[in-house]
This record gives structure tokens, C-alpha cells and sequence, in this order.
């Protein structure tokens, strides 16, 4: 409690000081950083001194990332934020927009286009949000002046910097969200350089206009955390009269710690086609008209490690499968 306390009180000194300020170059952990920088990766330090000049510390970003939200979304309150007629519609649109380019990276990933157009629908509405604060200013702000995860932030600023070094991008012109996280599929600096993938063979990975340098960047991304083609997802579960334990609560579980054949065992009521020795996970939601029980397969908790939440991983699921029967639907 008080190390919760402590970190409010870092933040809200700087929230009062509702100006931006530019970055202070004499600053301890900014002078560490620059020689970091200079002597383990080649930068200039003139260059690179005369970019950080230009990053803002800006107040909002901190207060973001500080301040808790008011309570915790239930699964009933999280999908309506998603899973909308606007955005399913909105997707639709993008699938048609888009179809040949889904259809050639779908076929060369094995990654299925609704679960492309999932992600960047609940993402960015498919490139409608992508964030509006400069990535210079995310990542310095929060690498030196937000000490809880300035370790993590001083590393995401470093690969941001690689990286435009090696786009040959200008360090001060990208846009993402006030956690640094980028483009239209909002990829964090270390996943820009880790996994984004040029698409179109112009040498770029443009991950902010390009649709399929974005697409084909997505599916690179599941495919490096082993997502395994024509595997189900997730499948609505039940309780049968041969479960014994208390209801499960609602948790934020993130990996298979079960089976399907020990699952039937236990009592849960499923259908699969996945063999009896494959992952699965019971997982329960409060729903908008009770507690909700699915059970998670492999590819599920792939999608978590795009964001650590099972309710993203749903939400993401549903609104691939809701586009793609409405396209289907559209064709026939």
C-alpha cells in the first residue's frame, strides 16, 4: 500500500504541473540513457540528443497510465464496447475493401482473415483509433518521468529509436497511444522490430498506412507464438450433473492447464473436434444475462499474448466470426 501510495504521489506531481515540458537532457537517467545509447548502438550523440529535444513529458500520458480505472469491466460491459453492429459492419466493409490482400496473406500464414480483421477491428475500428500522442513523446515521457515501469519504457524508447533508425523514418513524426504502442495494429516498439514483416515488397514495414503490411504483420505475430492453422479457438461450455466442484469465478486465466478428455471428465459440457490430449481451459465470464462458461483451446491463449486479457481474446474471436458470417451471409 504504500508503494501504491508513493507511485500516485509521483504521478499526481506531475499531473498538477499541467504544462508540457521538454525533456531534460541533463537529467541523470536521460544522460544514462544517451551514453547507453551512443556507446552499445552507434548513435550519434549530437542526432540523438537534438531528437530527444524534441520530445514533449506531457502530463496527460502520465495521468493515463496512473490512474486507475473507476472499476473493473465485466465481460457483459467489456463486449458491448466491441462487439457493435457499427463495428461488425465497419469490418464488413474492410473484408470486401480488402479481400484479395486477406485472402493472399491468410493463404500464405495459415492465419484465418477473421482473426486479422478481429484484431484490428477491436484494436483500432480498423484504423479509426490508432492514438493521438507522438511515440516520442509515450515513451520518453514514461522512461523518465514515470518510475514504476520506467525499466520497461527505457527499453520500448531504445527499440523505438532502432527501429527508426532502420525504417529511415523520421523519430518524431509517428502517432500511437499514450502507452507508445503503434499504427494500425499498435504494436509495441520491441513487436514493430521483432515481428512486423514487409508485406509489398516496397522495403518497408509501414505499419500506419499500409493495410497489408499491417495484415501481414498480425499474422506474423501469431504465427511466432504458435498459432496452429484450422485449430478451433474456443467453444461455449456448460456445467453438466457430473461437476462437482463450486462455479468457477471470472479470472483472467492466460494458459491451458487442463485437457479436453480430463475437462469431460470433470463434468464440462463441450463439443471439439480437437483430440481428447489437446490444451483446454474452463473459462467463466459474468455475462450480460448470467455467468458465461467457454472453454479455450491452444489458438485462444495465442491471442493473449497480443494482449494479456481473456476477455480481449474473446472479444477478438467473436467479432471475426460475427464479420465473417455477415460476409458470408452478403455472398450467398
Amino acid at each position: 500500500m504504500l508503494i501504491g501510495a508513493a507511485v500516485m504521489l509521483i504521478a499526481a506531481s506531475l499531473v498538477r504541473a499541467s504544462d508540457d515540458a521538454a525533456v531534460d537532457l541533463t537529467q541523470q537517467n536521460v544522460v544514462e540513457f544517451i551514453d547507453e545509447m551512443v556507446t552499445e548502438h552507434n548513435f550519434e550523440r549530437d542526432a540523438l540528443e537534438n531528437v530527444l529535444a524534441q520530445a514533449e513529458i506531457k502530463a496527460t500520458i502520465i495521468k493515463k497510465i496512473s490512474t486507475p480505472a473507476e472499476r473493473t469491466l465485466t465481460w457483459g460491459e467489456y463486449r458491448k464496447i466491441f462487439i457493435t453492429r457499427e463495428r461488425v459492419n465497419a469490418g464488413v466493409r474492410f473484408w470486401q475493401d480488402n479481400e484479395e490482400m486477406l485472402e493472399r496473406i491468410a493463404l500464405e500464414t495459415g492465419v484465418p482473415i477473421e482473426m486479422l480483421v478481429g484484431i484490428i477491428g477491436v484494436e483500432t475500428y480498423f484504423g479509426r483509433i490508432t492514438g493521438k500522442d507522438r511515440v516520442i513523446d509515450a515513451l520518453a515521457t514514461l522512461a523518465f518521468e514515470y518510475p514504476p515501469r520506467a525499466k520497461f519504457f527505457r527499453r520500448e524508447l531504445m527499440q523505438f529509436l532502432l527501429l527508426t533508425r532502420e525504417e529511415e523514418l523520421d523519430p518524431t513524426l509517428p502517432m500511437g497511444s499514450y502507452a507508445g504502442a503503434m499504427g494500425r495494429p499498435q504494436f509495441m516498439p520491441s513487436s514493430f522490430r521483432a515481428y512486423a514483416v514487409d508485406s509489398t515488397g516496397d522495403g518497408k514495414r509501414d505499419i500506419w498506412e499500409n493495410w497489408a503490411d499491417v495484415s501481414g504483420s498480425i499474422a506474423n505475430y501469431f504465427l511466432q507464438h504458435g498459432w496452429r492453422s484450422d485449430e478451433e479457438v474456443v467453444a461455449q461450455a456448460s456445467l453438466g450433473s457430473n461437476w462437482s466442484d463450486a462455479v468457477p469465478e471470472p479470472a483472467n486465466t492466460l494458459k491451458a492447464s487442463d485437457t479436453v478428455e480430463s475437462l469431460s471428465r470433470k463434468g464440462v459440457l463441450f463439443a471439439t473436434e480437437l483430440c481428447a490430449d489437446s490444451a483446454g481451459e474452463l473459462l467463466t465470464y459474468d455475462g450480460d444475462d448470467g455467468t458465461e462458461h467457454w472453454v479455450g483451446f491452444h489458438n485462444f491463449f495465442v491471442i493473449t499474448r497480443y494482449n494479456r486479457s481473456a476477455m480481449y481474446a474473446l472479444a477478438v474471436h467473436q467479432l471475426g466470426q460475427q464479420i465473417s458470417a455477415k460476409v458470408n451471409s452478403d455472398v450467398s
